[in-house]
């Protein structure tokens, strides 16, 4: 399979929708000229695409220096165990070398288990495990 990576912000929406459509994640399909502007505005983003199709995307917040924030890491599900995900988390990771934190946050609960072991295999530690807490607020 023919699949190539770039870093690139600019995609059409139809590639946006589908992409995001095809793992579920409609909260941020709900405003597509939202979800547009946000990954033009991401620091980072990595895209994999197999031809014109848009199958896998990667996207950070950073500061370039001590925090490091990944927001998305989705890969269309036909796509799914070939290696597309870790090579967009290799890639991302190896641009965000020697900053302090890197902070990814996803769901909780036993069906993303496989998902948590996968983090962690990028070397991802759950916060229980440094002695950290976490806290956020959801503007929903």
């Amino acid at each position: 399979m023919d699949i190539t990576y770039t870093n690139q912000k600019d995609f059409t929406s139809h590639q946006v929708l589908d992409l995001y459509t095809s793992v579920g994640w409609s909260a941020y399909t709900k405003d597509l000229p939202k979800l547009l502007r946000a990954i033009s505005k991401s620091s980072l983003v990595i895209s994999a695409r197999h031809g014109d199709e848009l199958v896998g995307l990667i996207r950070t917040l950073t500061d370039g220096e001590t925090i490091a924030y990944i927001q998305d890491i989705l890969v269309k599900p036909a796509f799914q165990g070939k290696g597309i995900g870790d090579k967009l988390m290799s890639g991302m990771l190896k641009n965000l070398t020697g900053i302090r934190q890197i902070v990814l946050m996803t769901d909780a609960g036993a069906e993303n288990a496989r998902l948590h072991a996968w983090y962690q295999i990028h070397g991802f530690k759950p916060y229980n495990d440094l002695g950290v807490a976490g806290f956020v607020i959801f503007n929903l």
